[in-house]
């Protein structure tokens, strides 16, 4: 209704018909747009696919990583945190084990997500912002792991900030980052006459 107040004030032609081919609302460009948001969701679904892959394939390597941050074993010499360090190997493998399960989760999410908004591609703009469901829960769920396990458990709880081997808080800043814009970029409303 506005916008149709400031097309009529202004003069701004509606966006339809092959006059309006290479306006920024003509279908070729709302399209590109609607493509953009499907491959990125599906980038994400590669990277999450590849980060499964290596944990399940280079179990240990990852694996030490975990241990050592749980263990605080790099941590600063004589902090007064060193009360919370679980030394038990049993509690190593269950962070480790429900890392690689959120992870999954993520991946399967995103696959899906990204097939949805491949399906609703071509349809109205309602179907196509129906089909954002699942890519925005599975973006969720990435930004989760990224904001809970290693900001938050690893990065304040284990203090991860204080080792310099064992800290993976720069990459989990750069994929929060990352998956933050991703899921922007996939919220962002679609209109009719992007349709």
């Amino acid at each position: 209704m506005f916008r149709g107040l400031l097309r009529r004030k202004f003069q701004i032609p509606a966006c339809d018909g092959p006059a309006m081919r290479y306006h920024p609302c003509s279908r070729e460009n709302c399209m590109t747009l609607r493509a953009a948001k499907m491959a990125m969701v599906f980038a994400v679904a590669l990277y999450y696919t590849l980060l499964v892959f290596d944990n399940a394939t280079d179990y240990n390597s990852n694996y030490q990583f975990v241990r050592h941050v749980l263990m605080m074993d790099s941590t600063f010499p004589g902090n007064r945190g060193m009360w919370r360090a679980l030394n038990q190997p049993a509690w190593h493998e269950v962070f480790y084990l429900s890392l690689i399960v959120w992870e999954m989760l993520a991946m399967i999410l995103c696959w899906w997500g990204g097939l949805r908004l491949a399906r609703a591609l071509r349809g109205n703009a309602s179907a196509f912002h129906r089909a954002k469901r699942i890519s925005v829960i599975g973006l969720t769920v990435a930004l989760l792991m990224w904001l809970v396990a290693f900001l938050t458990v690893g990065g304040e709880w284990f203090l991860m900030w204080q080792s310099k081997l064992w800290n993976g808080q720069e990459v989990a800043v750069r994929m929060f980052t990352v998956i933050g814009i991703v899921l922007l970029l996939v919220a962002q409303p679609d209109a009719e006459e992007q349709a």
